[in-house]
């Protein structure tokens, strides 16, 4: 069993050392129905990648902390990019998942994982904050804690404002936690 836990907790880490902090991206593509959406971190001073879901409580318990992020930024030359990987779910139902909740805000489809794959995104939720060079500065939870009443660190929000600011994100790195992503079977050939 120990082997066993040993060897899936390489697998996690490896997924996740695929882009590492201060990468960078000079762009990247979700679909918005059969459209082909091209975000480029250069079009704003801040690029916030965030992987939800339609069924998972945890993702599900931040709805609106999400919302709150998007209306708090919005204003501020922030795109807010809201993906959804899972392969158990359609873009019917993150659609209407996205209405049922207010959403003021798009959330994409990240069809056969490409995105998720590319940054190693392992749960939902999960943040990537990127600056206008397209560099990683932040990646990690929102916050600390599924229950709003126990958030002591908003990991998410201090790295979105220190790139605003032009200064170094103090936690560039936490744990995200979360229900794991649904991936699309890859084929052996």
């Amino acid at each position: 069993m120990r082997l066993f836990a040993a060897a899936l907790l390489c697998v996690l880490s490896a997924s996740a050392e695929e882009f590492p902090i201060g990468s960078k991206i000079s762009q990247f593509e979700v679909k918005a129905g059969a459209k082909t959406v091209s975000v480029s971190p250069s079009q704003a001073d801040a690029t916030v990648l965030i992987f939800i879901s339609t069924k998972c409580p945890i993702s599900n318990s931040y709805n609106d902390r999400m919302s709150a992020l998007y209306k708090d930024y919005a204003g501020k030359n922030v795109q807010m990019i809201f993906v959804n990987a899972n392969a158990n779910e359609s873009p019917a139902e993150i659609e209407e998942h996205a209405k049922a909740n207010r959403f003021s805000f798009p959330v994409y489809k990240d069809a056969a994982n490409a995105l998720a794959d590319k940054f190693g995104a392992t749960v939902t939720p999960e943040t990537y904050v990127f600056d206008k060079s397209g560099a990683l500065r932040y990646h990690g939870y929102i916050d600390d804690a599924a229950n709003a009443a126990r958030v002591q660190v908003q990991g998410a929000r201090k790295a979105i404002e220190a790139v605003l600011a032009g200064k170094p994100v103090e936690m560039k790195e936490a744990r995200s936690f979360g229900c794991t992503i649904k991936r699309v079977r890859k084929s052996n050939t």
